[in-house]
């Protein structure tokens, strides 16, 4: 199986360098303020410039308004917009429309009663990240990008009608057992591949790119 990976929150000249040679097939760039990863728009058009065509570049919203989305795509040009929010499927469609690209929407799990909101985004997300959803006492939660993972059974054996990545906790020494019990063929790492959130770890990005390949 060939197991692409996306790279997430990149956010310094190196480590997207890094992950565009050793074998990313996304690259991932955060627009949500309160996250350690966060990008302006300036800021991310530079890094997004150093991206080669055949690797896709994401950009990751919580609950955006059109304002900040149209700031981002004013200053480089993204392939998918990534939505890690409340989105509703109708929003989903509204930001489709605006930005002209296709959108994968984010699901968190805790449990299979979880997986019924998938049916909802059928009719206009083009594809689905499955995170884990953080529990309600965690100090400082983010969206994404916590370290948690949850329960990767939770995803064998279900019929999903749209491509899909998984997330959530993943790191090169737990990436194979993970897609082993989740019949992943696609997978989205940030903290796993650093050192403290936000700051990317160089060795990990390697570590867990070579990895995937053996999967």
């Amino acid at each position: 199986m060939n197991l692409e990976v996306k790279i997430c929150g990149l956010d310094r000249a190196e480590s997207v360098d890094v992950a565009v040679k050793h074998g990313a097939a996304y690259t991932g760039f955060i627009f949500y303020p309160p996250s350690p990863r966060n990008l302006t728009p300036e800021d991310a058009a530079a890094l997004i410039a150093r991206v080669p065509e055949n690797v896709k570049r994401v950009g990751l919203f919580v609950d955006p308004t059109d304002a900040e989305i149209e700031a981002v795509l004013d200053n480089s040009q993204l392939d998918l917009i990534q939505l890690h929010g409340a989105e509703t499927s109708a929003r989903v469609q509204e930001i489709k429309q605006l930005a002209r690209l296709p959108a994968m929407k984010v699901i968190k799990l805790t449990s299979k009663a979880n997986l019924a909101k998938i049916a909802d985004y059928y009719d206009s997300a083009d594809c689905l990240l499955f995170d884990a959803k953080p529990p309600a006492n965690m100090v400082n939660a983010l969206p994404g990008g916590n370290a948690l993972a949850f329960d990767w059974s939770l995803l064998r054996d279900v019929n999903i009608s749209l491509p899909w990545m998984l997330a959530g906790g993943l790191t090169p020494e737990n990436l194979n057992e993970a897609v082993t019990t989740s019949g992943a063929t696609a997978v989205d790492v940030s903290s796993g591949v650093e050192d403290t959130p936000g700051f990317k770890n160089l060795n990990k990005i390697i570590e867990f790119l070579a990895a995937a390949k053996m999967n």
